[in-house]
C-alpha cells in the first residue's frame, strides 16, 4: 500500500511540473544591437525595390507635335496713309492679327548750304557783296526768322552736291555751313501677327522701302 501511493505520488507530481512548464510563455528573440552612426545597415535583396527603367518608363509614350506660335511684326514706313491702307487689305487675308498705327517722326528734307549769321543785318549784306566780288551767285541774305542775319547759299536734295558747294565756297576764303534740313513729319506702320515663314513681301512688292521687325506680341 504504502508503495502504491508513492507512485502515485510521483504521477501526480510529474504531472504538476508538465504543466506548469507547458503555461510558462513563448521566449521573445534578442533585439539587435544598436548601428553606430553613419554605419548602414544590412538589406536582404528581395527587400529592395527596384525602380521602374527609363526604358520602361518611356513604352507608349509618343511625342505631341507643339503647333506653330504666330510671330508679331511691325513693318513700314509707310509715306502715306493711302499706301497704308493698301498694304493692309494686301496682308490682313493671311496673318491672325492686324493693326495700324501713325507715329510722329522727322523727316530729311535735303540739305542747305550757308554763312553763318554775323552780328547784323549790315554785317551780313557786306558778307554778300564779298561774295558777289567774288563771282558768286545764288545768294540771298535772310532777313527774319530762326536763319535771320544768315546768309544762304543754296539748297540742295543730294549730300553730293551740297558738298561741292560747300567746297567751292571754302576754296575762295569762305566758312561755309552744311546742314541737314529736316521737319516733323508723320509715318504710318502696321503692326501683325502670322505664323514664322509669313512671307508679307511677297504680298508687297510694289514697297521696296519698307522694313519688318519683331516686335512683342500683345
Amino acid at each position: 500500500m504504502i508503495l502504491r501511493g508513492l507512485v502515485v505520488l510521483l504521477v501526480c507530481l510529474n504531472l504538476g511540473v508538465g504543466a506548469w512548464w507547458l503555461a510558462q510563455p513563448a521566449p521573445q528573440p534578442l533585439p539587435p544591437p544598436p548601428i553606430d552612426a553613419g554605419v548602414g545597415s544590412l538589406v536582404l535583396l528581395g527587400e529592395v525595390e527596384t525602380p521602374p527603367s527609363a526604358d520602361a518608363a518611356e513604352v507608349g509614350a509618343v511625342p505631341v507635335p507643339m503647333p506653330d506660335v504666330p510671330g508679331c511684326l511691325t513693318i513700314g514706313p509707310f509715306a502715306t496713309p493711302a499706301e497704308q491702307r493698301a498694304a493692309m487689305a494686301a496682308l490682313t487675308p493671311g496673318v491672325a492679327r492686324i493693326q495700324f498705327r501713325e507715329v510722329a517722326a522727322t523727316e530729311l528734307r535735303g540739305y542747305r548750304v550757308y554763312l553763318p549769321a554775323s552780328g547784323s543785318r549790315e554785317a551780313s549784306l557786306a558778307a554778300a557783296r564779298q561774295l558777289a566780288t567774288r563771282g558768286v551767285r545764288d545768294y540771298y541774305v535772310v532777313t527774319a526768322g530762326d536763319q535771320e542775319n544768315t546768309v544762304s547759299l543754296g539748297l540742295f536734295r543730294d549730300l553730293a552736291n551740297a558738298e561741292k558747294r560747300r567746297d567751292e565756297l571754302a576754296a575762295q576764303g569762305f566758312t561755309a555751313v552744311l546742314e541737314p534740313r529736316t521737319e516733323d513729319a508723320a509715318q504710318w506702320w502696321i503692326d501683325l501677327a502670322a505664323e514664322p515663314d509669313f512671307d508679307w513681301q511677297a504680298l508687297l512688292p510694289a514697297n521696296a522701302g519698307l522694313q519688318a521687325r519683331p516686335t512683342a506680341c500683345e
